[in-house]
């Protein structure tokens, strides 16, 4: 049997270990998890005298035992004081070494996914969130910091329970990294980039991959236009005006895109921002013939 041991009311960092261990490192899928008071041990290593310095696992007869963030045991790291680590990053440092050696590898963005999600972890574990940019704006209780806090106020003292519930999310997010990665990447090699006529930088993709539009606005571009190369859909959107001079109404483009292309379906959201054509929500939507050349000259001839 294998066994994770963390400690009761588990942390970001207990719980991000323990997934770290239970994803990556091969035979521990199936490891269950147990608890113990903070910086105790398992009651099922009560007899062991010595431990190793290097090794996390610990083994009792059949059983095969690793502590994290608890027992001050290797994936522990409460005996330094050094910031930049966590039993998060110490779990993640094994997996890895553990699949070097056993010669598996993981793809590239797939790596670079769980090491920025580690990453985060470590912030959050050295309460580094308080300074992050607006730290007591109301959405930060949508973080997973505060959602999972809610959940020990909701239901106390069930340690499986946001176990399991980190556990999850935390899968979820190693799908939204790799899609963000993709998407930094995307913007930078396949970005077609252009000015407004009042300035403002825009640009434009032939991609299928819809996160180029938010991270692209949250890049600073006032409008981003997206050409789906797989069903013809496009999607532009403009930021949300912080001023008179970057407000934007797609109206007109609405309009001009009408005429040149009238057998497409366009479709002009009430707020004036966002002009979809092709949706997930609606696939009867007809495609649009235009390339993104052509789209991204009648953007700029109406702006």
């Amino acid at each position: 049997m294998k066994v994770i041991v963390a400690h009761t009311s588990p942390d970001w960092d207990a719980i991000g270990a323990a997934w770290v261990l239970k994803k990556f490192l091969p035979g521990w899928q199936e490891a269950v998890v147990e608890y113990v008071p903070a910086g105790q041990r398992s009651e099922r290593v009560k007899k062991i005298k010595e431990f190793s310095d290097t090794d996390p696992i610990v083994r009792v007869g059949d059983d095969e035992i690793i502590h994290v963030d608890t027992g001050l045991l290797p994936l522990d790291h409460h005996h330094t004081p050094d910031k930049t680590v966590c039993a998060t990053t110490l779990a993640w440092d094994y997996v890895r070494k553990m699949l070097s050696e056993a010669g598996d590898t993981l793809t590239s963005e797939h790596e670079e996914a769980v090491s920025r999600i580690v990453g985060v972890i470590v912030e959050i574990d050295h309460f580094r969130e308080v300074f992050w940019d607006n730290p007591i704006a109301d959405y930060q209780e949508f973080s997973l910091i505060g959602v999972l806090d809610g959940l020990k106020f909701a239901h106390p003292d069930q340690d499986q329970l946001y176990t399991d519930f980190g556990i999850q999310a935390l899968n979820s997010l190693v799908h939204e990294f790799e899609n963000r990665i993709w998407a930094e990447k995307e913007i930078k090699e396949k970005g077609v980039e252009f000015t407004l006529s009042k300035g403002l930088k825009a640009i434009g993709f032939e991609t299928i991959n819809d996160t180029v539009i938010k991270l692209s606005q949250k890049m600073g571009y006032t409008l981003v236009v997206r050409k789906d190369p797989r069903k013809g859909y496009v999607r532009i959107k403009v930021r949300p005006a912080s001023s008179e001079a970057d407000d934007i109404d797609l109206t007109l483009a609405h309009e001009k895109l009408k005429k040149i292309d009238p057998e497409a379906t366009w479709f002009l959201h009430v707020s004036k921002k966002m002009l979809l054509n092709g949706t997930p929500k609606n696939p009867k939507m007809i495609p649009s013939k235009l390339t993104l050349l052509q789209l991204i000259d009648i953007l700029k001839s109406s702006y």
